[in-house]
């Protein structure tokens, strides 16, 4: 007989970071301002390449999108871990804890492979930079961008509906502050080989393709600096891939530290603490990197900000 999914009326409980009551306004207030930065910060982005004719060029159109990402990736976490703790309420509903694996694979993968198409466009701009016009039109970064957000919705749909044919009949305790798709398969009672495989090559392949990506691009990005003649050429191109590089290891090097803890920590807590590293820094630490390390974006947002205090 088939199982029957017991969870239409189930509430999930999202433990959080800790249980203790003492530390749950400071958490709270840590939260609630890391989450502002972070809005703030990638708006300025957006609004300063809006502003700027001259970042309208793709490497800005892909900075822009990645921005917009990071708003929406945290925003599809961290505003229900505060509404939880400031109303003293653990729970989320079983619709709106499926919504939420939903949304955070979405901007998770599209992230995993905006990151590719942008060292894939520092390729073709330093390697082949007489045909980079023709190669990387304005319709080619609109399709690319759908493209990965197609791919994006399409695994996380995929994963939903999986999600939806699982039984949750025990305890129904998320021992972190999100709906995590791992987490959630962990507490069916039914058969969950097949979905924990399917995590595995889904892993494999939307985080290790795009990543294979970047490390291609840069294999041919450092060859060819290599073989320029002058300093200041060499200079100018690692400047331009200098932003895009530190955002690259601070993503997927915060994923693979939450990879490498799950598997070695037995401590549900000290996991959650670790998943804040790869949900909430990243998307608050990209644009200081950018606005930090690329000369142009400084520029834009001090003509921003200038003219915005003269009104």
């Amino acid at each position: 007989m088939e199982s029957r999914n017991d969870t239409a009326i189930s509430v999930f409980l999202l433990l959080g970071l800790t249980e203790d009551p003492a530390l749950q306004p400071l958490i709270f207030s840590l939260f609630l301002s890391m989450y502002l930065v972070t809005i703030l910060a990638n708006l300025l982005i957006i609004l300063a390449i809006s502003s700027d004719p001259h970042l309208h060029t793709p490497m800005y159109f892909f900075l822009c999108s990645l921005s917009f990402n990071d708003i929406c990736f945290i925003t599809s976490t961290i505003p229900k871990m505060l509404l939880n703790i400031q109303t003293q309420d653990q729970s989320i509903t079983y619709t709106g804890c499926l919504s939420q694996v939903c949304f955070v694979i979405v901007f998770v993968v599209l992230e995993n492979f905006l990151l590719a198409v942008m060292a894939y466009d520092r390729y073709v701009a330093i390697c082949h930079p007489l045909s980079y016009t023709t190669i990387i039109t304005p319709t080619v970064c609109v399709l690319l961008l759908l493209i990965s957000l197609s791919i994006g919705i399409v695994d996380a749909l995929f994963n939903t509906l999986m999600l939806l044919r699982l039984s949750f009949c025990t305890a129904l305790e998320i021992p972190t502050f999100f709906c995590e798709l791992a987490q959630v398969i962990n507490l069916a009672c039914s058969d969950t080989l097949i979905d924990n495989k399917l995590i595995f090559v889904e892993t494999c392949i939307f985080g290790g393709f795009p990543l294979s990506g970047i490390i291609f691009s840069y294999i041919h990005i450092v060859s060819s600096v290599l073989r320029m003649p002058s300093s200041e050429g060499k200079h100018k191109a690692f400047s331009t891939c200098g932003s895009h590089l530190s955002v690259v290891s601070l993503f997927y090097g915060t994923g693979a530290g939450v990879y490498i803890s799950s598997a070695v920590i037995d401590s549900s807590r000290k996991t959650a603490v670790a998943s804040v590293m790869y949900t909430v820094v990243p998307s608050m630490l990209n644009p200081f990197i950018y606005s930090l390390r690329n000369r142009d974006t400084k520029e834009a947002l001090r003509k921003l900000i200038s003219r915005t205090v003269s009104l």
